[in-house]
């Protein structure tokens, strides 16, 4: 059994509420309804019966909640909750009514801080900014988390390396350009992440373009710094660095640049030093090997919201709603 198959099996043991807000996009219905027959979630759809009705058209959407904003019960007490959160940024009553009917990713983050839904996935048609801005102004971060950051879920076909082809990319979403500190806290995230969704030992190597002192530069001295501080922060989890990525993936290379090392040709978890690095990589094996990437999926939001790219596809769609509800059953 693939790793999104294993991840739908888990979503059906526990039913949870996700919000699709996105319901302009005929992906959504597509997935939509895909998630209902196989009873992945349950879903709330935002928007008005007549729009959803239109463009669900040919597909069996009869099991999702219709929410119409404009004709909830609930929206007014999602517009005092709104005003509660936001009045330190002076937010009014009319500013708050006037967001939560014009922009449905708001209302969908709402409804997830209310507790109405369990988690939210959108971006097939907005970008990243617009996705999570709501929700770190809303949900904000997770206790004890130090940086909301992304990651993917790359599932390789006959690969031989990571977990039997499974790996984590992070950050290849989100975070542009993180200090040493950050970087080490993405380690740790994308660590904890890879144990809760793939199930096996996270090994996880800091990239760079040089193998531990290889080459010298102040990007490899960010990646060596980010190692030390992940290595004290998170002793629980086996981490190194720095590491090419051969090094860091393939045993014999592994061995050879880095002889003895635990995690060099072992690595399933593998940290890019920023966000060129982390997105070129990701798109790069999604194309050239034909990996399924899932993601980018967020990590350290107090309650799960996950993005997604506008090049994504109806099964893309599918697999981060199915991770959601996981990721909501662990909260």
């Amino acid at each position: 059994m693939g790793f999104i198959d294993e991840i739908k099996v888990r979503a059906k043991s526990n039913r949870q509420t996700i919000v699709l807000p996105e319901t302009e996009d005929r992906r959504t219905y597509e997935a939509a309804a895909e998630i209902l027959n196989e009873d992945i979630a349950n879903l709330i759809l935002v928007g008005k019966k007549e729009d959803i009705e239109k463009g669900g058209e040919g597909l069996d959407l009869s099991k999702a909640t219709i929410i119409d904003p404009a004709t909830s019960e609930k929206t007014s007490s999602y517009i005092e909750l709104l005003v509660e959160l936001r009045k330190s940024k002076g937010m009014t009553a009319e500013q708050a009514e006037a967001l939560l009917l014009k922009d449905y990713l708001y209302y969908g983050v709402m409804m997830v801080k209310a507790g109405d839904a369990d988690g939210m996935v959108a971006g097939a048609c907005h970008s990243t900014a617009d996705v999570l801005r709501p929700s770190l102004q809303i949900l904000k971060t997770k206790p004890g988390t130090k940086l909301v950051s992304s990651f993917f879920v790359m599932v390789v076909p006959d690969c031989e390396y990571g977990a039997d082809g499974t790996f984590v990319f992070s950050d290849a979403g989100l975070c542009q350009n993180p200090t040493a500190e950050e970087l080490a806290a993405i380690a740790g995230s994308s660590a904890a992440s890879f144990e809760q969704l793939v199930g096996k030992e996270p090994v996880v190597a800091l990239l760079s373009h040089s193998t531990m002192g290889s080459a010298k530069h102040a990007d490899v001295d960010k990646v060596v710094e980010a190692t030390k501080i992940a290595k004290e922060t998170y002793p629980n989890f086996k981490i190194d660095g720095e590491f090419q990525t051969d090094a860091a993936i393939v045993p014999s290379v592994g061995q050879s640049k880095a002889p003895g090392n635990e995690i060099a040709g072992k690595a399933n978890v593998l940290i890019f030093p920023d966000l060129d690095a982390g997105n070129i990589g990701y798109k790069l094996v999604q194309r050239l090997a034909k990996a399924e990437a899932y993601g980018p999926v967020t990590q350290g939001i107090s309650k799960p919201v996950n993005d997604l790219s506008r090049g994504c596809s109806a099964e893309d769609i599918v697999g981060v709603i199915a991770i959601t509800a996981v990721q909501a059953q662990n909260m």
